[in-house]
């Protein structure tokens, strides 16, 4: 079975782990879109402190399906930047984990509102490419 398209793959709602200097390695939603990794973060996250003493960061994004075997996975590495807050990209974000916007439990939605909320834009240094691990 041929790996799908890089693009047809980063659109699912799959979870990446971004590794940072230190190392420390954390969970995302993500969304993949003009090139970039984005993602959510604010004042409660140490993550912005990290990216400003070093942005160098890897990320993977996998899935594994144990019922045939199939095992996709897409790795980067690239600088991340913390960006003001993109309304409309991180709503674009969220609904693709949490559906409708109208749907989404309190906590997610009053989080736009936060003076603190930014995101996280990273570029992979090499375009993605999804590489089919299955046994």
């Amino acid at each position: 079975m041929a790996a799908p398209d890089v693009h047809d793959f980063l659109a699912r709602p799959l979870v990446a782990r971004v590794a940072t200097a230190g190392p420390t390695v954390r969970p995302v939603w993500f969304l993949w879109e003009d090139g970039a990794f984005w993602w959510l973060t604010g004042a409660y996250a140490r993550l912005g402190r990290r990216l400003a003493a070093d942005p160098v960061v890897a990320l993977v994004v996998d899935s594994c399906d144990l019922a045939t075997g199939q095992v996709l996975s897409v790795t980067c590495r690239g600088a991340a930047e913390v960006v003001p807050l993109d309304r409309a990209r991180a709503v674009r974000k969220l609904t693709r984990y949490l559906g409708p916007e109208e749907t989404w439990p309190v906590r997610f939605s009053a989080s736009l509102d936060d003076p603190a909320a930014r995101l996280v834009r990273c570029v992979p240094d090499r375009p993605p490419v999804v590489r089919d691990l299955s046994w």
